[in-house]
């Protein structure tokens, strides 16, 4: 409606008694609410208020369009309310997917704790070790880990992740730490989903494949294949920290690992977030932004 302005005006006038009233409350001047309901009426071609020196009071023209746009002017206004209300208060059913250590063991209690924020969310986790296509199968959030490839989906680091080469003392008592990439040749390397390790050489990415005689899509298994001496076996650091830490595992080839890894979250183009989306990655960011180790509570 173009003179939506003008009506806004004309229903304050009668809410409000006055001219000087409806102004107050639309914070203009009182000339304009009058040059206002003076447009209105000329676009009406009908007269729409008696104006006298004491009182305004309406035709009866004026009274049958009053009633009409009071409730098209409060379903506006209720509209606009329901919106923001909307725009910050998550609803329907949020999808969620990570891979499957890392969603167990620090995406499912961010997930619960968001849950606990807005109890009327829905929430449906999904972790599992491939890749999954956020779009074509529905899911709302992706959380990624090491270096992205190339994708339209948007993408949000989290934080860092570092990645290591490690054995257990056992096995460098059978099998002298490795020096250089070239004498990988010559170990027992654990081989996990990829195929491969993501290696720095020269300040370049390399992604070099490896060959043992054990092989698992899973990172649980492949750490403790590392713990019993079996062989190398590159791991994230949430995997490895501890046992870095107590000397089970030591670190080879340091000068090699490659950098520009990290966590993501990830999630389909939209011009405009829903309301579960955007506020929980606002969520993540805030519990990652100190590192993978500050998400989990101390034990």
């Amino acid at each position: 409606m173009q003179h939506w302005e003008s009506v806004e005006a004309f229903i304050q006038v009668i809410r409000q008694g006055s001219f000087a009233g409806a102004a107050r409350q639309l914070q203009v001047s009182n000339s304009h609410v009058s040059r206002l309901v003076s447009q209105l009426e000329l676009q009406l071609g009908t007269q729409l208020l008696y104006r006298t020196t004491r009182q305004i009071r309406l035709t009866d023209a004026g009274q049958v369009y009053f009633d009409h746009c009071c409730h098209l002017f409060d379903g506006l206004r209720e509209a606009e309310l329901l919106l923001h209300h909307y725009r910050d208060q998550p609803s329907g059913l949020l999808k969620i997917t990570a891979a499957t250590t890392f969603g167990d063991k620090f995406i499912a209690p961010v997930v619960n704790d968001f849950q606990l924020r807005y109890p009327q969310l829905k929430v449906s986790m999904y972790f599992s070790n491939r890749q999954v296509e956020l779009i074509e199968e529905g899911f709302d959030v992706g959380i990624r880990m090491g270096v992205l490839r190339e994708s339209t989906l948007v993408a949000k680091r989290l934080c860092d992740r570092r990645e290591y080469i490690v054995g257990s003392p056992a096995y460098f008592r059978r099998s002298p730490a490795p020096q250089s990439l070239a004498e990988l040749d010559s170990h027992n390397c654990l081989v996990g989903t990829r195929g491969y390790w993501l290696l720095s050489d020269k300040g370049q990415r390399k992604d070099l494949v490896v060959r043992g005689n054990w092989q698992a899509n899973s990172g649980p298994a492949l750490l403790d294949a590392a713990l019993k001496g079996i062989g190398l076996a590159q791991l994230p650091d949430y995997y490895v920290d501890e046992f870095l830490g107590d000397g089970r595992l030591q670190s080879v080839l340091e000068q090699h690992r490659y950098s520009d890894t990290g966590v993501w979250v990830v999630y389909p183009q939209q011009r405009h977030l829903a309301p579960k989306v955007r506020l929980f990655i606002d969520f993540l960011v805030e519990r990652f932004a100190g590192g993978i180790s500050d998400v989990l509570p101390p034990p």
